[in-house]
């Protein structure tokens, strides 16, 4: 295991492009850490970056408090898992795993011990003797993972490992990622563009977007407290609802209506610092709640015309329209409406949030 130090790095390639700005992050000892964002972000850079695969332009990178910087993969003691399986074809899973031990000149009997060991905790113990084109994508990632945790490692880093499973595979790899990182307590780095993968493995997530961090926190945290519309819109499925307003005294009109929808108390102040300008209202499609009136405790009260529906058995997605803007309701299918049905619902107190308009896009604390 390591800590892994980031101290202001950037990223600028030969051609100008600044691919990471001012990078500063750290990750504790066994810590699994999920760098998430859209194509380009910069996430894939940074784990190039602590692999040793490219150099930071500016800025330090510590491995337990040892800068690393101009260190070779090897000597950094890293192991990674990419998008490819990249196995070899011609060796069977068993010599596929056992490749660095044997360039590392191991002898037999310890390289067939921590095969057998490695391939206990995979599950692929039947398969050793198996080619990869007489094996899954499953097995072979399962495979490509055991290539990497065979070493023991102080860092284990994976680029995007599930992205060529298929939706099935995709949830049953990730349990077991997540079960093979509490056996060999490596630390790891994991960088993906799937939100639900990052929420449903990491202990922190590290939000980028055009080369900056966004945010860092507990997938709770990230939920529930984004930081920005761009977190709040990022983390969640189906995304968080987005409705442009103005503020007022007590509340929010918005855009294309006249009145004033009354928001929680606990945003009084923040309102009427910012009445008369234009700010956007979020919710999260399953904070939606119908068929009880308005809830105890503050609840908004909203009217919204249903207009495309998607059942998944034990829930309904409602495409909507409230005042000429798109959301997304979510709800069980006991209250599942008719399409061009206008429908009312309320949403919790604690389930409003407000976002600043413009550039900056700042969540506004209550």
């Amino acid at each position: 295991m390591a800590r892994i130090t980031f101290e202001h790095i950037d990223k600028i390639y030969d051609n100008g492009f600044q691919a990471v700005f001012d990078f500063n992050l750290e990750i504790a000892h066994g810590e699994f850490v999920v760098f998430v964002g859209p194509s380009g972000c910069g996430k894939s850079t940074m784990m190039r970056i602590v692999a040793g695969l490219e150099d930071a332009t500016r800025g330090d990178i510590s491995f337990d408090g040892a800068r690393v910087n101009g260190k070779s993969p090897k000597a950094r003691d890293v192991a990674m898992v990419f998008q490819s399986y990249a196995l070899y074809p011609h060796l069977d899973a068993y010599g596929n795993m056992a490749f660095a031990l044997t360039l590392d000149g191991c002898d037999e009997d310890y390289i067939e011990r921590r095969v057998a060991e490695t391939a206990d905790i995979l599950g692929m113990r039947p398969y050793l003797k198996r080619k990869p084109r007489e094996l899954s994508g499953g097995q072979c990632q399962r495979v490509a993972v055991g290539r990497a945790i065979i070493r023991r490692p102080k860092v284990f880093l994976m680029d995007e490992p599930l992205s060529n499973l298929d939706a099935k595979q995709r949830v049953t790899m990730r349990s077991e990622i997540i079960e093979i990182h509490r056996k060999t307590g490596a630390t790891t780095v994991y960088v993906t563009h799937d939100q639900v993968e990052a929420m449903t493995m990491a202990d922190r997530i590290v939000v980028m977007r055009d080369g900056r961090i966004r945010q860092v926190g507990t997938p709770r945290e990230l939920y529930f407290r984004p930081a920005d519309k761009f977190v709040a819109g990022f983390i969640g499925d189906p995304p968080m609802n987005f409705i442009p307003c103005a503020a007022a005294k007590g509340g929010v009109i918005l855009k294309g209506s006249d009145g004033v929808l009354k928001l929680p108390a606990r945003f009084a102040g923040a309102l009427a610092k910012r009445e008369g300008g234009e700010i956007t209202l979020g919710f999260r499609p399953e904070a939606a709640r119908f068929g009880g009136g308005q809830k105890a405790g503050g609840g908004v009260a909203f009217e919204a015309r249903a207009q495309v529906l998607e059942l998944f058995g034990d829930s309904v997605s409602i495409f909507a329209e409230i005042g000429g803007h798109s959301v997304i309701l979510k709800t069980d299918p006991d209250h599942m409406p008719e399409e061009n049905e206008t429908v009312k619902f309320t949403v919790p107190a604690d389930g409003i949030y407000l976002f600043e308009s413009g550039q900056n896009e700042a969540s506004i604390e209550a």
